[in-house]
């Protein structure tokens, strides 16, 4: 059996560092540009203001995402995507109402912690919609969401005839309020929305 040194033994852990520090700089620019999707929408979602708000090497830019930006804005929408389904499913077994409450309360704090200047990011590049395949990745997303909270109702006992409607109720009507506060810059039309939801999904179940 061959005997392995001191210095390949800290070559190997140079280079593990080495992928875990891309890895980490690969995650950094996905997270920074969900945030100005959710903010400055597809057009202020540069390269540019990525590595702004990252602090990224500018060399990093091609390295990690050779297909440009059509590459970082599909991972960053699905990491959004992977964080919502991710809150709805921390309440599977709760009933209807704490589900509904659960994914209502995402976009709340979303509002509050940026002060109503960030909205959803998959809404973000729907709107723009000057891509394709950006705009399909966001249809799935919104069909996956509907899929994932209709289930979710239905084994909060809401009947399964009218789960599917209800989820995309939840979802229509709270991206369209998110989207009032920010033009009104006022956290009222989502407290009238939220209010609205929950009569009608404990109507409901």
């Amino acid at each position: 059996m061959a005997c392995i040194g001191p210095a390949a033994i800290r070559r190997r852990g140079m280079i593990r560092n080495k992928e875990m520090a891309q890895g980490d700089v690969r995650t950094k620019m996905v997270k920074g540009a969900a945030g100005l999707l959710a903010t400055k929408g597809v057009e202020g979602t540069s390269f540019a203001e990525v590595l702004a708000v990252t602090d990224a090497p500018r060399g990093s830019i091609y390295h990690h995402f050779p297909g440009g930006k059509s590459e970082l804005v599909h991972a960053a929408l699905d990491l959004v995507s992977t964080r919502a389904l991710a809150v709805m499913e921390s309440r599977r077994g709760s009933s209807a109402e704490a589900i509904v409450e659960q994914f209502l309360d995402l976009w709340r704090q979303l509002l509050d912690h940026s002060e109503l200047t960030a909205g959803c990011a998959v809404v973000a590049v729907t709107v723009a919609g000057s891509d394709d395949d950006i705009l399909d990745h966001a249809g799935a997303i919104f069909r996956d969401w509907t899929v994932h909270l209709g289930g979710l109702l239905v084994a909060g006992g809401v009947a399964e005839s009218r789960a599917q409607q209800l989820a995309v109720m939840v979802i229509a009507a709270t991206e369209g309020a998110v989207a009032l506060c920010r033009a009104e810059r006022s956290r009222e039309p989502f407290d009238v929305v939220n209010k609205a939801l929950m009569q009608l999904v404990s109507s409901e179940s």
